[in-house]
């Protein structure tokens, strides 16, 4: 090397900041590093058995193995996962938190592209895997369904289900804390509303709907204009999508131990048809502790079959679901129990398990059978997701999901081979397996994440046409700001501009004219004669009095000949004769 060469040190700050290649650039996803990421720590917490949460619990038979099995089972285990849990697609999560209180519900369109989640906050979240990306986890609409375009009324109740059409994608059936059911799109637009019963007519048989709340409701398993809705009236009624004027069939529950009235509050409904094919089995609990069953679709005036004391009288059950096969019914209740029915000896559980119960504090907990019903999950008041055996009820396995924190409903989709699950606390988790599960969280898991652009922060940004900030937005004429609303106009704000928080108060909108109106002080002193608006009217004529007949202005040309007024004179004596006409009379 030469003495006149210079020798250039890398600046490596600078090379950080230059391009690494010309030309579109493409991105890759780091799937391995992204599913990693995503892999569920369980490592030592104790499940239900003493073994690890996340691995399959083992039976008494497996206690006295030789310590090789030992050695090997703790290989299996360096994750936190057996080879044996391949079944169950528990081994990675993907965690969405899109609202602000409990997740009551949720629902996947058979396809699996699709999640419409329902929460206590009283909105709808909507979902679509297809758009998400690893950086941007979060729903595309919100929508308030309770609220009325026609009606200014602010009052919005909470979500009690939402459920996609089985064998109609398109459409979507919501209910909430109303006597009304709503028939929705997929896309979140509102279809049709379903009537309202007369809440004066005692006999439930000659009203058109619900005239209390609706707790639960079911699509036919095969015919996709029925549904059936469970209401607090006493009552089940089936309804024909196209008429929503009034319901097709109604069954009314008359309860022996609800007293002379006959009623009891219907707590949920099942409808579904044996896979291998026959007639469609519909089960409904009440809070008198009854399990009642319909089979067939014609005959519904008197059940198939009835247990009075199924749970506990008084008692809330909530979860309740059918088997694919309709031979076995599991049901969750109030009492701190679930149990398992037959449908062909529907008298007595096959098996009782104790189980936490949260329906106290949370109506909707639920209760599901697997896609193949091989299995049944559920949640527990301490967050963890258990899955029993479907004949025996015992735990198959149990793994936290929201640790302290109640898991109040479950979903297994077939398609995806993924578990949902709902908490208490706002979030909604999607376990998988990358090996047995397909699209869904795992497509999501599969993709780049999105490249970030200044523009997409809204406190850097400025709307120049208005002179405004971009996070602001314009919604039913209202200007909102950043702090109150996110910048997507159908977030936190319902179609005509109102909060969708039920506790915050309504804002009267801010015209031109309210901002530009002049204040008290303003009008006092450029605005004459302003002071008189607060004089009596009576006491402002009168100061003028004396003015006007010293110096009379429009009467002054018959000044001279204005006649005087004189009044008569009364005598003493005239004014006696009243009085003595008075004595004469009486």
């Amino acid at each position: 090397m030469s003495d006149d060469e210079v020798i250039i040190e890398e600046d490596v700050g600078l090379s950080s900041f230059l391009p690494t290649g010309f030309g579109k650039q493409t991105r890759e996803a780091d799937v391995a590093r992204q599913l990693e990421k995503s892999k569920r720590q369980t490592n030592g917490n104790p499940s239900s058995k003493g073994g690890l949460n996340g691995s399959k619990t083992k039976g008494s038979e497996d206690e006295g193995d030789d310590s090789g099995d030992d050695d090997h089972d703790d290989e299996d285990d360096e994750d936190g996962y057996s080879s044996d849990e391949d079944e169950y697609p528990v081994s990675h999560e993907l965690v969405l938190q899109t609202h602000d209180r409990p997740i009551t519900s949720m629902t996947l369109d058979p396809s699996g592209s699709r999640l419409i989640t329902g929460s206590t906050d009283c909105t709808l979240k909507f979902h679509d895997f297809a758009s998400m990306t690893p950086n941007t986890l979060h729903s595309f609409k919100s929508i308030d369904p309770t609220a009325t375009k026609s009606s200014a009324s602010s009052e919005t109740h909470p979500i009690n289900q939402v459920l996609f059409n089985p064998n109609s994608p398109s459409q979507v059936l919501v209910i909430s804390a109303t006597p009304q059911a709503k028939l929705f799109s997929r896309d979140g637009e509102e279809i049709r509303e379903f009537v309202k019963g007369d809440m004066y007519l005692r006999d439930m048989h000659n009203t058109k709907g619900h005239i209390s709340e609706i707790t639960s409701a079911a699509w036919h398993p095969t015919n996709k204009d029925l549904f059936v809705t469970a209401g607090t009236d006493s009552s089940l009624r089936i309804w024909d999508v196209n008429n929503p004027f009034k319901q097709k069939e109604v069954i009314v529950h008359k309860s022996r131990a609800a007293g002379s009235a006959g009623r009891t509050r219907m707590t949920a409904i099942a409808w579904r048809s044996p896979v291998q094919g026959g007639k469609p089995l519909l089960v409904a609990a009440a809070l008198d502790g009854s399990l009642v069953m319909w089979n067939g679709d014609a005959n519904y005036s008197r059940p198939t079959a009835e247990i009075r004391e199924a749970h506990t009288p008084g008692t809330w059950t909530s979860g309740l679901d059918i088997s694919s096969d309709c031979r076995t019914v599991v049901t969750r209740g109030g009492d701190n129990t679930i149990k398992l029915w037959d449908t062909r000896k529907f008298k007595h559980p096959v098996s009782t398990v104790s189980h936490p119960s949260t329906s106290d504090q949370y109506a909707c907990t639920n209760i599901r059978f697997s896609p193949n019903s091989s299995a049944i999950i559920t949640g527990s008041l301490d967050g963890h997701l258990h899955i029993l055996n479907p004949a025996t009820l015992k735990p198959e396995l149990v793994t936290p999901v929201t640790p302290n924190s109640p898991l109040i409903t479950v979903a297994w989709h077939d398609r995806l081979n993924q578990i949902l699950t709902g908490s208490a606390d706002a979030s909604v988790h999607v376990l998988y397996n990358p090996a047995t599960s397909s699209k869904g969280a795992a497509m999501v898991m599969s993709k780049a994440p999105k490249r970030r652009h200044i523009d997409d922060d809204p406190n850097l940004t400025t709307d120049t046409s208005q002179g405004i900030s971009g996070d602001s937005i314009t919604a039913g004429g209202q200007i909102q700001s950043g702090n109150q609303t996110s910048r997507h106009p159908t977030i936190g704000l319902t179609v005509s501009g109102r909060s969708r928080d039920p506790r915050r108060p309504h804002i009267p909108l801010a015209t031109p004219f309210a901002k530009s109106q002049p204040d008290e002080m303003h009008i006092k002193n450029n605005i004459p004669l302003s002071s008189m608006r607060d004089e009596d009217p009576r006491e402002a004529l009168l100061k003028y009095a004396d003015k006007a007949k010293n110096d009379p202005m429009f009467t002054n040309a018959w000044k001279e000949t204005q006649p005087k007024t004189i009044y008569a004179e009364v005598s003493d004596e005239e004014d006696d004769e009243p009085n003595k006409k008075k004595r004469k009379q009486g």
